[in-house]
């Protein structure tokens, strides 16, 4: 089956018809049904699935063994709310696509080459993003994940067995010599350079950070300006420092999420919630931006009678991808080594010791996270020919 029509017939799966966005929740009826596709591509090439206790599911064309592991590409299915298409599917498509490739050409492998869907890559549902590849590799223990809750309350164990209930369904990752995801470029800088692909050096240190703004409810009406603890206005000030101390620093800010309690049109709130995602150069730069803007937040209360508490839900530290591999990969071909600032399964897998190099397509206008995010066709094909010319190569 070609690119295009794999591509065709997932593409409906979880887009919203009124704004072309997509919501694929991990474990909800849309993402089941993109992994029911997953399934069925499997089944039409004889892959042999494998499906951990997390949900995670890695089908193989071979045998891996311990003493003979395997090459492993693919991505994963699930998006943010109102994403883009691109975004962890042109990954599992082009894995499906390379593989026909390598088939059409009488490659024979003699290392066995994995595809991998790997669920709650983007962190949408439950508040920790990776959660399927950091509980396969051991990262993140069960234990500290079984009660993690999305925003209904729903435990992350309510809706995957974990390994108490599957202790059969490990130690996949033991088969894995070496992991290449590909990826639609989250940014513009193989349009600026005008190339299809590129390669990945190493990913950004980054985090998720909850702050909490408490203050006085109060009526809007009858409540003087000056009498007012009102937290929505030490949140405001912190959105804009946190604006500010980004581009000074060259950084990333953004809060992307807030909630009001009570949430009345006609009352000073209680209680307001904002999360920040803070990305940064180098692990420094991170911690300096997030106190950075801490520090103000505080200083803002204090003026405004309110309080603010910051709570890290998540920080994940600078991933180098294997450079030697990434060399392997790039200067044969001229392909052009760039880094990354957003967060891959990739890099979970880098952490846990297996050798592992991301290969990114052109994104004409860089928008991702957005239903606008793109790649042209011509574009994918040339990265499912990299991704097949990249497995061949690692293995023969």
């Amino acid at each position: 089956m070609t690119f295009e029509q794999m591509w065709a017939d997932l593409a409906p799966v979880g887009r919203s018809d009124a704004t072309g966005g997509y919501l694929r929740q991990p474990f909800t009826a849309a993402e089941e049904e993109a992994q029911a596709w997953f399934a069925a591509e499997c089944a039409r090439r004889d892959l042999t699935v494998v499906t951990d206790a997390f949900g995670n599911h890695v089908a193989w064309w071979g045998s891996p063994t311990p003493d003979d592991r395997g090459v492993l590409t693919g991505s994963h299915l699930d998006s943010v709310r109102q994403g883009g298409a691109y975004d962890g599917p042109l990954g599992v498509v082009s894995a499906f696509a390379a593989v026909d490739l390598l088939r059409s050409r009488g490659f024979e492998p003699s290392r066995p080459i994995g595809i991998a869907s790997f669920r709650e890559e983007e962190g949408s549902r439950f508040p920790l993003a990776c959660l399927g590849s950091r509980l396969a590799t051991g990262i993140l223990a069960w234990d500290d994940a079984r009660e993690l809750r999305d925003r209904d309350g729903v435990a992350l164990a309510d809706v995957v067995p974990g390994p108490d209930a599957r202790p059969d369904a490990a130690g996949w990752l033991d088969h894995v010599g070496a992991f290449v995801e590909l990826h639609v470029e989250q940014g513009r800088a193989l349009a600026d350079v005008d190339r299809p692909v590129g390669v990945a050096s190493m990913i950004w240190p980054h985090g998720r950070y909850r702050l909490d703004f408490t203050g006085r409810p109060d009526h809007a009406g009858t409540t003087r300006m000056e009498d007012r603890h009102d937290p929505m206005l030490t949140y405001a000030m912190t959105v804009l420092a946190a604006n500010k101390q980004a581009r000074l620093s060259g950084q990333r800010a953004t809060f992307g999420r807030v909630e009001v309690d009570p949430g009345s049109t006609n009352g000073i709130p209680g209680r307001v919630t904002g999360w920040l995602d803070a990305r940064a150069e180098s692990p420094e730069a991170l911690e300096a931006l997030v106190d950075a803007i801490a520090r103000q937040a505080g200083d803002r209360a204090d003026r405004d009678g309110t309080a603010v508490r910051l709570t890290a839900e998540s920080v994940s530290g600078a991933v180098s991808f294997d450079a030697a591999l990434a060399r392997r990969l790039a200067e044969p071909r001229g392909w052009p080594v760039l880094p990354t600032q957003a967060g891959h399964d990739a890099g979970i897998l880098s952490g846990a010791g297996v050798p592992t190099a991301m290969l990114f397509v052109r994104n004409p206008t860089g928008v991702s996270h957005s239903p606008e995010e793109h790649a042209p066709v011509e574009d994918c094909l040339a990265g499912v020919e990299a991704l097949a010319d990249v497995l061949e190569d690692l293995a023969r």
